[in-house]
């Protein structure tokens, strides 16, 4: 108990303090490397190509003025005039260059080489050599082999 006029009296407490640190700890490494196989498909497949024949035909018939360029169904016919000295001057259809499209279509089949990667993830636990040396990351990169 206290008295009047007497001074307080102080009781010094013990406080604890909480300190918090973080480090990086390897626990393992993972080993990840690509593997590219390659297997053989048959392709087939229609292809079309386009040829053009030239067919030379003689005329011979005299015209007044040079026929134009015409169509007939597939075939193109481009006119060839030649003036001809005469006492007078004539066009002559000398011939008709016919053009015409030929379609054709055949099979064909290649063997390709499709090739495709896959990925191959190894675990090592931190207690195997060289897991430390690793770093913090634990991650490795291989480089890719063909199988």
């Amino acid at each position: 108990m206290m008295r009047e006029g007497d001074a307080p009296i102080i009781l010094p407490l013990l406080a604890e303090e909480i300190s918090v640190a973080k480090r990086q700890v390897v626990t393992g490494r993972v080993l990840a490397s690509t593997i590219t196989r390659e297997e053989e498909k048959l392709v087939d497949e229609l292809l079309a190509s386009e040829q053009v024949e030239i067919e030379r035909v003689p005329v011979g018939r005299p015209v007044d003025w040079a026929p134009p360029v015409r169509e007939e169904g597939d075939t193109v016919i481009i006119p060839v005039v030649e003036e001809v000295l005469v006492v007078e001057r004539r066009l002559l259809l000398k011939e008709e260059v016919r053009v015409r499209r030929v379609r054709k279509e055949e099979r064909h089949q290649e063997r390709v080489k499709i090739r495709r990667q896959e990925v191959e993830v190894t675990r090592h636990p931190a207690g195997t050599e060289g897991a430390a040396a690793s770093g913090a990351a634990g991650v490795e990169k291989q480089s890719p082999r063909k199988e």
